[in-house]
């Protein structure tokens, strides 16, 4: 066969351009997919909560944070140039007073498949089935809410009981800004 006639392989850029726009692809489904669950627990969680006040807010997993929606700045991912293709974290900003005060949970997801596992920042993770059934979703709901519930009272019985002072780093609580 003579140079001319074999058949053209493709350049080693090309090769690694097209795993990159691969990468690129599954990376943007990756964030869409987590973006939409933490969406759709933020607004299941308000209204299991109370159908009357907005109290759950989409926020930014570290830093400073207000009672607002930060859109996609609530991401862990956001800021950065290529969107990785990893876990992504958010917070949750759920109001804990039915006043201006709101405590930050964060929370991580990944997707396997048809699956999302979210892992709440104490450890538990929950497998959650796509797409999100809203009916399937009170267990859930319960389980952040034991969540937060214990975190107080454990706090209470530790300042109750001497055992108070650790170094357990805890949550964010804020009061907003009127």
């Amino acid at each position: 066969m003579s140079k001319s006639t074999a058949p053209k392989t493709a350049s080693r850029l090309s090769e690694l351009s097209e795993a990159a726009r691969l990468y690129g692809e599954r990376s943007f489904d990756n964030y869409a997919q987590i973006r939409s669950v933490a969406e759709q627990l933020r607004d299941g969680l308000c209204k299991w909560l109370d159908n009357d006040l907005q109290c759950v807010y989409l926020v930014p997993p570290q830093g400073e944070f207000g009672a607002q929606n930060y859109r996609s700045a609530a991401f862990s991912v956001s800021g950065k140039g290529f969107l990785p293709l990893e876990p992504i974290s958010f917070g949750l900003a759920i109001n804990i007073s039915g006043e201006g005060d709101y405590m930050r949970l964060v929370l991580t997801c990944r997707k396997e498949g048809e699956k999302m596992f979210v892992h709440i920042e104490d450890g538990n993770e929950t497998e959650l089935a796509l797409p999100l059934e809203p009916s399937a979703m009170s267990a859930f709901y319960e389980k952040i809410h034991k969540h937060l519930l214990d975190w107080f009272v454990s706090r209470v019985d530790h300042y109750d009981n001497g055992r108070y002072g650790n170094a357990d780093i805890g949550f964010d609580i804020m009061r907003a800004q009127s």
